[in-house]
Order: C-alpha cells, then structure tokens, then sequence
C-alpha cells in the first residue's frame, strides 16, 4: 500500500488568468448569498493568486492588514473592499435578482 500525500485545495493554486479569477468571484457572489466573510475570502483567494505584495502597494494598505481583512476571519470595510477589487482589475456590476 503507498502512503498517500493529501494537501488542502488551494483556491489561489487554480486562478491563472483574470478571466478565471472574475468567473471565481462570480460563482462565490452567487453562492455567498449574505455571507461577506465568504466574498471576502473569495478576494483573498483572489489576491494570493495575483500576489499580495503588489496588492499591497496597489492599494496602499498593509500587507498583514489585507491578510486579515481578506481570510474571510476579518470584516473589511467597503471601502477597503472597493480598493481592493480595483486593485485586482475586478469591477463589480449589479443586475435584478431572479424573482423568488
């Protein structure tokens, strides 16, 4: 019997391309329904991929600050949220909601 290595899935890992990463954003923005730690795990996964140094001089914010706000533990403000998504080139849109 061979030992088998398992390791948890990395999100990050699999986001190579921006179109990857908006289609990533717009399948957790559907599942999340009211969960903003969801989102903003989402866009921490998101920011790992592109690489958290550079998200951290794009938006001025602190590294270990976007960490946090960005596990999905914190609770980033709007503000921080927005800063972030531009950012990352990611531009949020609304549309109705399917009627229930």
């Amino acid at each position: 019997m061979s030992n088998l290595k398992l390791r948890k899935w990395d999100s990050a890992e699999h986001l190579k391309t921006d179109e990857d990463m908006a289609l990533y954003l717009e399948a957790c923005l559907q599942e999340a329904g009211d969960d903003a730690a969801f989102l903003a795990k989402a866009l921490g996964n998101i920011a790992r991929a592109k690489g958290m140094s550079q998200l951290s001089r794009d938006t001025g914010l602190g590294r270990e600050s976007l960490y946090k706000a960005l596990s999905g533990e914190g609770n980033p403000s709007f503000a921080t949220i927005l800063k972030v998504t531009s950012a990352l080139g990611i531009r949020l849109h609304a549309q109705p909601a399917p009627s229930a």
